[in-house]
């Protein structure tokens, strides 16, 4: 399915991106019924988990997803939405078809149905957004082993880096310390996947920061 934008222009906020998005996630048909569980927004992107249950009281059958004990099922859905030109719109897709943003909390993930196929694409959607919540936030001062190295854009690789932080316009923004050459480099989160502390360093003050500056003025 492709992108459905809303010309009206009537989503204009974040609380009527939840209205629009509950209302979509919540149906009923001459047998069953839809109806929104949670819905959680990450950067652009919203996860929802929405539960289907027979109007009669009978157990919902399905072929991807186990049969909960209330007789229901909930499966996990992904709408990619985006403003163009102020007009809001989605795309949006079932966990089973494959979307290949993955960052549903953990706490959505684990209100939804089991699986009746370990090797489906929902299986595999639901382990990347398990592992990306796995990533570590790391404090400042943390010294990190990266789990592979990483390309730097001079044609370099660090794989040892200590978090600290710089000041952009009263911002405190996440940098690292390369083990290596001393030098500061940004790191997005999926490089941290994986990765390891070897040993933590907490403190309000960035001595890591403080030390790199002092070399640059000598």
């Amino acid at each position: 399915m492709g992108w459905l934008f809303y010309t009206d222009r009537r989503v204009k906020s974040y609380a009527d991106e939840k209205a629009e998005i509950t209302r979509l996630c919540t149906f009923e048909g001459d047998t069953r019924k839809t109806e929104l569980v949670k819905a959680c927004k990450v950067g652009s992107t919203w996860y929802a988990a929405a539960r289907v249950t027979n109007l009669g009281g009978t157990p919902v059958e399905d072929t991807t997803y186990v049969t909960d004990a209330d007789g229901s099922i909930t499966f996990g859905a992904v709408f990619l939405t985006r403003y163009d030109d102020g007009c809001w719109g989605y795309k949006d897709m079932e966990e089973s078809a494959g979307p290949n943003e993955s960052r549903a909390p953990i706490g959505l993930i684990e209100l939804l149905s089991d699986l009746k196929d370990p090797d489906s694409y929902a299986h595999a959607w639901r382990q990347r957004c398990r592992d990306w919540a796995s990533i570590p936030d790391y404090e400042e001062g943390d010294k990190i082993r990266l789990a592979a190295p990483v390309a730097l854009t001079d044609g370099s690789t660090c794989q040892i880096v200590t978090a600290t932080h710089y000041r952009r316009e009263r911002q405190k923004r996440r940098c690292y310390r390369i083990e290596e050459t001393g030098g500061l480099v940004r790191l997005s989160r999926a490089s941290l996947a994986g990765s390891e502390l070897l040993s933590s360093a907490k403190g309000e003050a960035s001595p890591v920061l403080a030390e790199f500056l002092a070399g640059q003025g000598g």
